[in-house]
């Protein structure tokens, strides 16, 4: 999906699964957005890439970690402050849990990383574009309301650039291989 702002993104959530579960009824079948239909499975996430703008320019490119700003990085600070909340968002169902277990590539720390897609936020860094400079919310799934997920989301992210939320350090290792000090 091409980006857009909050209302227009949610906007185009909304339609595609109205689009992809008609066409599927079209063809006798049925479409789902259950975020764990299939037990022993990977999950079916609704990771969330976004970036922050003030007055045509982007408020996430800087020097810091994975070429994050210091306002990027508190902005992360404020989503691993509220994550637990936001989940009420974010995964509203009782099957949005059976997708958030270790092992599937779920997101299951509250930790942020540029390379361990088992945290909860991700910063990919595939180009030095500052224009698509992002952080990546790993936890939702597509049984939320994305009017409601992605207002949660930036009103937490905006606390934590607000307050000057420090994220604490990036874990880049993978959980696995992590000592039992370390965890």
């Amino acid at each position: 999906l091409e980006h857009a702002d909050l209302l227009r993104m949610a906007d185009i959530c909304m339609m595609l699964k109205h689009v992809v579960k008609n066409v599927a009824a079209q063809h006798g079948k049925t479409a789902t957005f259950m975020p764990k239909p299939l037990f022993m499975d990977n999950g079916s996430g609704m990771h969330t890439h976004f970036s922050m703008w003030k007055a045509g320019k982007p408020l996430f490119p800087g020097n810091h970690y994975a070429g994050m700003s210091r306002v990027g990085l508190y902005a992360i600070g404020g989503l691993l402050k509220h994550a637990k909340s936001l989940l009420a968002f974010t995964n509203p169902t009782t099957n949005s849990y059976k997708r958030l277990v270790p092992g599937y590539e779920a997101p299951v720390k509250l930790v942020y990383s540029s390379r361990n897609r088992a945290a909860a936020i991700r910063i990919p860094t595939y180009s030095a574009d500052p224009k698509v400079k992002r952080l990546e919310f790993r936890c939702p799934d597509s049984s939320c309301n994305p009017y409601l997920a992605f207002a949660a989301m930036t009103m937490a992210a905006a606390d934590g650039i607000k307050n000057k939320i420090d994220p604490g350090n990036p874990l880049d290792k993978l959980f696995h291989e992590l000592e039992p000090h370390e965890l």
